[in-house]
């Protein structure tokens, strides 16, 4: 008589497994047979490409989300070296009218982005021990402050700068 596995039993009782008897040997014989795609992604080969053929040159805008004014940004990569499914950066970032070096990585397999600003006194609402995290590459990232009681802000590049200012829209009337 099978035992349930709930069931307490003194100490000395015998427990009984029973077995479905005799085994099937023709279901060790059946091929297995998989069910989906393969992964083909290479991680390592795209950092390689990213690394490549990525833009040195990258400009755009940082807000806090304290408020405040919109500060240009402008960032210039003199080393872009690939390393494994890593994408190390290094070069300088220019916020408004404070200037820093940074050093970063660029995940090839998920483009998630960490950039360090590394200057001491930075441009305000950016305090020495902060990072920019960007989930979607370079393009969109946010500030993660040292502390919890800033609430970061936003930073938005593009790998296009223009050389001019963009010209003022009129109105048709």
């Amino acid at each position: 008589m099978p035992v349930p596995v709930a069931v307490d039993l003194p100490v000395q009782s015998p427990v009984v497994f029973e077995a479905p008897l005799p085994l099937d040997s023709s279901q060790l014989a059946t091929p297995m047979v998989l069910e989906g795609t393969v992964d083909t992604f290479d991680p390592v080969a795209r950092a390689a490409s990213l690394a490549s053929s990525m833009s040195r040159q990258w400009c755009g805008s940082y807000r806090s989300f304290t408020g405040g004014a919109v500060q240009p940004v402008q960032v210039t990569l003199a080393s872009v070296q690939p390393m494994g499914q890593m994408v190390v950066l290094r070069g300088d970032m220019r916020i408004g009218e404070t200037s820093t070096p940074v050093q970063g990585n660029l995940n090839a397999k998920s483009d998630q982005l960490d950039l360090l600003p590394l200057a001491d006194p930075l441009t305000a609402g950016l305090e020495p021990g902060g990072s920019f995290l960007g989930l979607q590459g370079a393009t969109l990232a946010g500030w993660v402050a040292p502390r919890m009681t800033y609430p970061g802000g936003r930073l938005n590049l593009a790998a296009e700068c223009g050389s001019s200012e963009a010209l003022p829209i009129r109105g048709l009337w």
